[in-house]
């Protein structure tokens, strides 16, 4: 761990820090303003700025070893997409200036091997401005907020325990606890130690969020936190009225990465936006097909090119995000859905989302799968190999045979024959390092597959 790495890990965790770093004011009242006065533009002015950004952007970028090496010019069109896999390996081509004015990251672990990157102090405060107006919308304040944390990126990856541990930070405001630590046998206690820490805000990713909610349900027990934000994993829109409804809560969900090149928010389910203040969005057909059962809508990956990074400007980066639009949308629909003009459900997932198949075939539309069947509170898939998968399924009390077969035939319906399908009933589903829970987990002889079509396979642990 580098001096720079060490500093900012302390300085997160003080009052001054999140002062002189994450809003250091020569940079997030000019942020906070962007972001404000581009709310009531319209089409063409919005258009306009975003061209403007994307000349800024390429011109750094114009500058690096990649940029040189591609030849890239003033219009997008002169870039090719960049995969992760570019970046990843080589770092050093894709920056400006002086690594040692940046603070360093990694991405937040849906890839199997963790992507480095670096941020400007400018890209700190600027990510940092569109959260805490995410957080604003549900009525409180990011700086002074008593806030408690159920999130991977916590101080400390806390083992799987009945009676967790937390952590007080920032002068006794924030309260954090890793999403591993949330399971069904250690909820009552986190239930418990949130009640007593009484938060005005919470910040969760969505699978520790509603594994939280479903016990509170079972067990006729509220609890009352005024604002919840989540972040980082595809937030189901039927667990969001359950959460409304037993926290008593304003909710808002937002999507982004640590690559910072594409931000998106929502305020009610299904009903997300993205902000064209933050980035520049391009929707890229996924292969072209449709949607599994649903012929009226097509998927596309989300690119997109970074504004604020002046270190490291990312131009046409595929996410490997995926999102579902109306196949009818043309050239404008979608320009106004990247401008934040138009409203789309909600990320579905990553290209890693897919079972393999034998005879290449690729089977997407998995997040359905549970349609009808009652009784599961979460469900996930581990591919052993091309000619096996189990459906894990984290049941409620009143789970049956009759739900477990109804959730096969739905599986049936979906994958080949050859491919042998169970279900089995867990005590917990599998997570990535950094605490999310994947749908789709795939074992080592599905990768070389999935790296034919240019998937890069997902780890667990």
């Amino acid at each position: 761990m580098n001096a720079v790495t060490t500093f900012a890990g302390y300085m997160k965790k003080h009052v001054l820090g999140q002062t002189l770093i994450r809003r250091n004011p020569y940079y997030y009242d000019r942020a906070s303003q962007v972001l404000e006065q581009g709310d009531a533009w319209e089409y063409e002015r919005r258009r306009g700025w975003v061209a403007q950004q994307l000349r800024r952007t390429l011109q750094l970028a114009k500058r690096t070893d990649y940029g040189r090496s591609v030849r890239g010019g003033d219009t997008l069109t002169t870039w090719p997409l960049l995969d992760k896999e570019s970046l990843r390996h080589g770092l050093s081509a894709f920056t400006t200036g002086y690594k040692w004015f940046a603070a360093p990251a990694t991405t937040g672990g849906t890839s199997g091997v963790p992507l480095k990157v670096l941020r400007s102090l400018e890209a700190i405060v600027f990510e940092q401005a569109a959260i805490d107006r995410v957080i604003g919308s549900v009525g409180v304040d990011a700086r002074t907020a008593r806030t408690a944390v159920l999130r991977g990126d916590n101080p400390r990856d806390i083992e799987v325990s009945p009676n967790p541990d937390c952590e007080v930070i920032n002068a006794g405001r924030i309260m954090t606890m890793s999403a591993n630590a949330v399971t069904h046998t250690s909820v009552e206690h986190i239930a418990n130690e949130l009640e007593k820490f009484g938060p005005e805000l919470l910040c969760a990713y969505p699978s520790a969020l509603e594994t939280l909610v479903r016990y509170l349900r079972d067990n006729d027990r509220r609890l009352s936190i005024p604002a919840v934000v989540t972040s980082s994993e595809v937030f189901r829109p039927e667990a969001w009225q359950l959460v409304e409804q037993m926290l008593g809560c304003r909710l808002a969900d937002y999507y982004g990465q640590a690559e910072r090149i594409a931000f998106a928010t929502a305020n009610a389910a299904g009903q997300y936006r993205f902000q064209h203040g933050y980035s520049h969005v391009e929707f890229i057909p996924y292969d072209g097909q449709l949607v599994p059962g649903a012929s009226q809508h097509r998927l596309y990956e989300i690119v997109g090119t970074s504004f604020w990074n002046g270190l490291l400007p990312i131009v046409r980066y595929r996410t490997g995000d995926l999102v579902r639009l109306p196949a009818s949308w043309g050239e404008r629909e979608l320009g106004e859905l990247s401008l934040g003009l138009r409203t789309f459900e909600g990320v579905l997932g990553r290209q890693q989302e897919l079972l393999m198949c034998p005879q290449a075939v690729r089977i997407t539309g998995i997040g359905c799968m549970p349609h009808d069947v009652r009784n599961v509170l979460r469900f996930q898939i581990v591919q052993e190999n091309l000619d096996e998968a189990r459906i894990l399924v984290l049941p409620n009390a009143n789970f049956s045979e009759s739900d477990a077969a109804l959730l096969l035939d739905n599986a049936r319906a979906r994958i080949p024959p050859h491919v042998n399908v169970t279900v089995e009933i867990a005590p917990r589903l599998e997570r990535t390092p950094r605490g999310k829970t994947p749908l789709i987990v795939h074992r080592p002889p599905v990768h070389d597959a999935l790296r034919r079509h240019g998937v890069e396979p997902l780890f667990t642990r």
